[in-house]
């Protein structure tokens, strides 16, 4: 690094936000804009550390100490040239990625990481002012046809790669729009959606085609894509959400996360909502089951609409502020998260489960039944799980939103026509991102199962590397 005392001298510092008063009026991205000074400061403080952890942890294998000393020497476009050099789409991921590489970042070992994440989305960004982000037109075509299903993180980037090496592509959507669950998932204060479309507008002036609309499966035989195309790449989702078999689960009232998300993505946007009921939480009391992201979305979008009160609700204990003996560095630090949507008003609860909805007239929720639990470890070193004795409560509600993960993609429709093998979870089982049908591929949470945007794009990469081979 040209900086060797950058991590001595200067401090980790994140740029200035909204207040959280001030954005609840808004679904706007409310992260106020930095000068390039301060990015070079937090650039310099990337250590010359000899290995670079953060390599290893980044799906992407990110040249991240190379860019960050780009930066700091206030060359932007080198800094942009390294960065789009292994990763499609760092718009995406300098905003919504949780950063695994800062978490195993050395100088994380007993100070501050770097911050990595803002310095990759500064860098897109100011390639994007400075006209660094041009369309790149494959100067010559091989004749092969690929088609795309799914236009997610994992689609786009496994499109993207192929329409590089000359493959006329071809990407299905089911949706209206493409992006997948950047476009109906992540909500617009996080990703405003304006970021997707700059990119789709670039992809599509490099020449692939958006097909949206079109449901693989339903609306088109699967068998009319193996005759029309060369290859075929399955980049659905994992959309299989788990559910809460309980008493009570029939009620009105009862919702699973991604209903909700994609109907405020659609309501922003100034689209029909989706087919599902409209779900009104103005004024109404909202108990959110899962404490991850989805669930933390769900918490935003609720403020924003006005509910009078925001419950979540998760299984597992609360975890330390910081790094437990058993979860040293530099693995993945489980450690207690606030996000944004928490800073904005949320009661957030812990090693609590639910044990049946509630309701006054046997139509509409009324409440959730919870009890405490505790966790500890049997003689195997394995969690389990008891229930606290008389710690059972009545939290009142009108809406319950369903956000603990999802479980395998559907298979109904395109996965059960093409007839691919399954594996043991519900997901495409592949060798080698080749699945049971020849010229059939697959990559992305409908491969891997539910997983992050900077994984997605790693498995639409590599996936595209074997299809790239496989076309010869």
């Amino acid at each position: 690094m040209s900086h060797k005392r950058g991590f001595i001298e200067h401090k980790r510092s994140l740029p200035l936000v909204e207040e959280p008063i001030d954005r609840l009026s808004h679904f706007r991205e409310f992260v106020l804009p930095s000068d390039g000074q301060q990015q070079r400061q937090q650039a310099a403080r990337c250590m010359d550390c000899g290995i670079p952890f953060c390599h290893n942890s980044c799906p992407l294998g990110n040249l991240i100490p190379d860019f960050n000393d780009a930066v700091y020497e206030g060359d932007w476009q080198l800094a942009y040239e390294l960065l789009s050099s292994t990763n499609n789409f760092p718009e995406f991921t300098g905003r919504i990625c949780p950063a695994p590489c800062e978490a195993s970042c050395v100088l994380g070992i007993n100070s501050d990481a770097v911050t990595i994440e803002y310095v990759e989305k500064t860098i897109v960004e100011k390639a994007f002012e400075s006209g660094f982000v041009q369309a790149r037109i494959p100067a010559q075509r091989t004749g092969k046809k690929v088609a795309v299903v799914g236009s997610g993180p994992a689609g786009l980037a496994c499109a993207d790669q192929l329409n590089q090496e000359g493959h006329t592509v071809t990407v299905f959507e089911k949706k209206d729009r493409v992006g997948g669950l950047l476009r109906y998932g992540i909500p617009d204060f996080k990703l405003d959606k304006s970021v997707i479309d700059r990119r789709i507008d670039l992809l599509r002036e490099e020449g692939i085609v958006f097909e949206t609309g079109v449901n693989i499966g339903v609306d088109v035989s699967t068998q009319s894509l193996l005759d029309g195309f060369d290859a075929v790449v399955l980049c659905g989702g994992s959309d299989q959400a788990r559910n809460l078999e309980i008493e009570g689960r029939g009620l009105k009232g009862i919702h699973f996360a991604m209903e909700f998300l994609e109907q405020c993505n659609r309501m922003v946007a100034g689209d029909p909502h989706s087919p599902v009921q409209k779900i009104e939480v103005k004024g109404k009391k909202v108990v959110v089951i899962g404490g991850g992201d989805t669930g933390s979305d769900c918490i935003g979008n609720s403020n924003r609409l006005e509910a009078e009160s925001v419950t979540q609700i998760e299984l597992l204990g609360k975890p330390p502020v910081s790094r437990s003996a058993d979860n040293p560095w530099p693995l993945w630090p489980m450690t207690l998260k606030t996000s944004s949507s928490h800073e904005e008003g949320c009661t957030r609860t812990w090693a609590m489960m639910t044990k049946r909805f509630l309701s006054n007239d046997g139509i509409h929720l009324s409440g959730i039944e919870v009890v405490d639990v505790h966790w500890d470890k049997d003689d195997l070193g394995r969690y389990r799980m008891q229930e606290i004795p008389d710690s059972s409560q009545i939290i009142p509600c009108e809406v319950v939103f369903l956000a603990m993960g999802f479980l395998h993609p559907k298979r109904e429709g395109l996965l059960e026509q093409l007839g691919v093998t399954l594996n043991g979870r519900g997901n495409v089982d592949t060798q080698d991102f080749c699945t049971s049908v020849d010229k059939v591929f697959s990559a992305g949470d409908m491969r891997r199962g539910q997983s992050l945007v900077v994984w997605a794009i790693a498995e639409g990469r590599n996936c595209a590397e074997v299809v790239n081979g496989f076309l010869g």
